[in-house]
C-alpha cells in the first residue's frame, strides 16, 4: 500500500491501520458529495481523494504517513480516560462508549502525540481520530496536546496539530472545559519562545478545539470543503432565525473571511508544511529551498 501512495504527485503515505479498521481490497466506496462508486485501491492511490475533489476522512493512524519514513514516535500512547462522573442517560452510557471507541480505533482516546520529522525538520505532532467519539476533546485529549507544546518548548521546535473534533467531550463535564485553558496555556508558553504552532482543520473542526488552540495558530491550514465553526449551522439558524448562505463554515467562506489563512489540498500538504516550518525556524537565509519529492 505504501508503494501505490508513493506515485506522483507526491504527497504522503498514509500509515497503516489496525485490521479493525481496514478496508478489503475488493470493496467500493460511495464519494459523499458526488455519489461516484471508487474503487477502494484506486481512492488509497489518491489519498482518500475522489475525482470530484471531495477529500474522505483519514485517520490518525494515516495521517502520520504524511511525515519522514519512520520518524513518527508516538508519546503518552498508554494514558487512559477515565469516567468521572460516572456518565450514564437514556441513551449514553460513557464507560462503553470508551471500550466501544478504544476497540474500534485501537488507540486509548481521541489524540495521538509524538515526534517526527518532515522533509528533515524536527518537530512535535498532535493527531485527532474523529472515530474516537466524534474525536471529542476530553482530559487526556487535552493533556496530550499540553505535554506536546510543554516538548517543543523544551526542544525548541514546532508543534503540529491536525485536528477533526465535534468539541468538547459532554460526559466529562467541567473536566473536559479545562482542558480548553490548561492548552492555550501550553501553547502561549511555546510561542513566547518564537516557535509556530500550526494547525490544520480537516473535516469536521468543531466547538471545543476551533474555540482554544485550533483557530489562535500562529498558521491555520484547512483541507478543502472542511467543515469549520462553533455551533452547527442547524443550531445557529433556529436561534437567529434566518437561512445561512449555502457555504457557511466551510473551508472557502473562511478563508474568504479572513477565519482562516490558507486551503491546501492533500497531495500538497507536506510539501506546504515543509515550506512553512522552514520559513519560521530557519535564520540562515542562503539555505536551499525546499523541493517537492521525488
Amino acid at each position: 500500500m505504501k508503494e501505490l501512495f508513493r506515485r506522483a504527485p507526491k504527497a504522503f503515505t498514509p500509515g497503516e491501520q489496525t485490521p479493525d479498521q481496514q478496508t478489503p481490497d475488493n470493496m467500493w466506496v460511495k464519494c459523499p458529495s458526488c455519489g461516484e462508486l471508487t474503487y477502494v485501491k484506486q481512492l488509497r492511490d489518491n489519498l482518500k481523494v475522489c475525482r470530484c475533489g471531495y477529500h474522505m476522512r483519514l485517520s490518525a493512524v494515516e495521517w502520520t504517513g504524511l511525515f519522514d519514513s519512520d520518524s513518527f514516535v508516538e508519546h503518552d500512547g498508554n494514558i487512559t480516560p477515565l469516567d468521572p462522573l460516572n456518565f450514564v442517560s437514556p441513551k449514553d452510557n460513557y464507560a462503553q462508549k470508551l471500550r466501544e471507541s478504544q476497540h474500534n480505533t485501537g488507540l486509548y482516546d481521541a489524540m495521538i502525540g509524538g515526534e517526527a520529522s518532515l522533509m528533515g525538520q524536527p518537530l512535535q505532532v498532535t493527531i485527532t481520530e474523529f472515530e474516537f467519539i466524534g474525536g471529542s476533546m476530553g482530559s487526556v485529549f487535552g493533556e496530550k496536546i499540553a505535554r506536546a507544546a510543554e516538548r517543543a518548548y523544551e526542544l525548541r521546535v514546532p508543534l503540529l496539530t491536525i485536528n477533526a473534533s465535534g468539541g468538547a467531550r459532554m460526559h466529562e463535564g467541567v473536566i473536559s472545559l479545562m482542558q480548553l485553558p490548561k492548552v492555550n496555556l501550553a501553547l502561549a508558553r511555546l510561542g513566547s519562545i518564537g516557535m509556530p504552532h500550526i494547525a490544520v482543520m480537516t473535516d469536521p473542526c468543531y466547538g471545543g478545539v476551533l474555540a482554544s488552540y485550533a483557530s489562535v495558530a500562529d498558521v491555520i491550514i484547512a483541507e478543502p470543503g472542511a467543515r469549520i465553526g462553533f455551533a452547527g449551522r442547524r443550531v445557529i439558524e433556529q436561534t437567529i432565525r434566518q437561512k445561512l448562505p449555502a457555504n457557511f463554515q466551510s473551508a472557502e467562506f473562511l478563508l474568504e473571511h479572513g477565519m482562516i489563512d490558507m486551503i491546501v489540498p492533500r497531495n500538497e500538504m507536506r510539501l506546504t508544511l515543509a515550506r512553512l516550518l522552514r520559513l519560521y525556524t530557519t535564520r540562515d537565509t542562503s539555505a536551499a529551498p525546499i523541493a517537492a519529492d521525488v
